[in-house]
């Protein structure tokens, strides 16, 4: 299989398998015990019937839309993620050259491996930096100063992972920050020798928002122990309204599920909401975003920005989240695996093909703009919801 041939996510995920070890294919792919969620966010948008309308006169589409005061060229974006070189040597920088190209929002993780200031520099695209919530309070203070200096326009805490989710993938090939794996995990990676000839003959890998903070290089330090020992399980409601002062610009907060929390990130001045779960890789049995969304938008869509996440693999699933309600709708495993497959060639693919599917099926649905879309157009197979 080639890029060429890629015509949907399942594609990109079946090259980027053959490209890489085991071990980084299992890391993207895979989430918390039983993976239920995971499987359960891309059902939800399945469960629910678009209702076209016809002869509209939909010779024009325009899929533009404004997020937290920033104008985005379609509604769709690539979520920050973390270790993106593991996948493909360029990381965030391919990532970004292509979202640059089609004029959406990206930024870099906690655990990137670019920095947010080589991103705010290059690129002109609305830059998120997601971060998370540390015991070490001055270092969640430094990096909102560091943030606000680089010019990034949005800040976006995840609060869903105060601790490590449970992925059993990651434990049976010992995956972990250095590497540390089994010897089976250890055997995948010799059979994938191009991955390791690109990823030691380029840039030394980093984790540079991180590097002067934490030492992840000194011992067996996994993503889950990370998230274990180095976040806060005690982060409140009041450190976060703390948070949001020192910004005094567009924050938004990631991994929101009920609307009481909603409600209070209203509360406290948060611009938006990620309505989301993690991609299912934290806390296995949790409600979809999708499912979930309505009773969000509900209760707070007129206060603050409503975004949503969690299995997102085509242009129709978009259509739905926005007819629901949702600003935006943002992926992470969709342009990863084509990060993996192809660089920023898979990357720009994979964004093209989400625009084509968009302006397809905003113009089957009989809608020349995104205010268009309402609940109006949709059904729901399942009575409870």
């Amino acid at each position: 299989m080639r890029l060429a041939q890629c015509s949907n996510y399942h594609d990109f995920r079946e090259l980027a398998r053959r490209r890489l070890p085991g071990p980084i294919f299992n890391y993207i792919d895979g989430a918390a015990d039983d993976e239920t969620t995971y499987r359960r966010n891309t059902q939800a948008f399945e469960d629910c019937d678009l209702v076209p309308n016809v002869l509209t006169g939909v010779a024009q589409v325009d899929l533009s839309v404004t997020v937290m005061g920033q104008k985005l060229a379609m509604p769709f974006y690539c979520s920050p993620t973390a270790l993106q070189r593991l996948f493909h040597y360029e990381g965030e920088r391919a990532v970004a050259r292509a979202v640059n190209k089609f004029g959406t929002m990206f930024g870099v993780s906690s655990l990137g491996t670019l920095s947010l200031e080589e991103i705010a520099s290059s690129f002109s695209f609305p830059q998120v930096y997601q971060f998370y919530f540390h015991k070490d309070r001055g270092l969640n203070k430094a990096m909102i100063d560091r943030a606000k200096t680089a010019g990034v326009k949005i800040m976006m805490l995840t609060v869903d992972s105060i601790t490590g989710g449970n992925r059993e993938r990651d434990l049976r090939t010992g995956f972990s920050i250095p590497l540390r794996l089994t010897l089976a995990g250890m055997l995948q990676f010799a059979v994938k020798p191009r991955w390791a000839l690109n990823y030691f003959t380029h840039e030394r890998f980093r984790l540079p928002q991180l590097e002067e903070h934490v030492d992840m290089g000194g011992g067996a330090t996994s993503i889950g122990d990370y998230f274990t020992n180095m976040l806060d399980p005690s982060m409140s409601w009041a450190d976060v309204a703390d948070m949001v002062k020192r910004w005094n610009g567009k924050f938004c907060l990631k991994g929101i599920m009920s609307v009481d929390d909603a409600k209070k990130a209203a509360d406290i001045g948060c611009a938006g909401i990620v309505v989301s779960n993690h991609g299912g890789r934290q806390l296995d049995g949790s409600r979809s975003g999708f499912d979930q969304l309505a009773e969000i938008v509900d209760a707070v869509g007129d206060r603050v920005d409503v975004l949503v996440d969690g299995g997102v693999r085509r242009g129709s699933h978009v259509l739905k989240a926005l007819s629901v309600g949702a600003k935006a709708v943002g992926a992470g495993r969709y342009y990863l695996f084509a990060l993996a497959a192809a660089g920023e060639a898979g990357v720009e693919r994979a964004l093209q093909l989400m625009r084509l599917e968009l302006e397809r099926d905003m113009r089957l649905m009989g809608c020349t703009s995104v205010s268009q879309l309402s609940r109006r157009n949709l059904r729901f197979r399942s009575s409870v919801r």
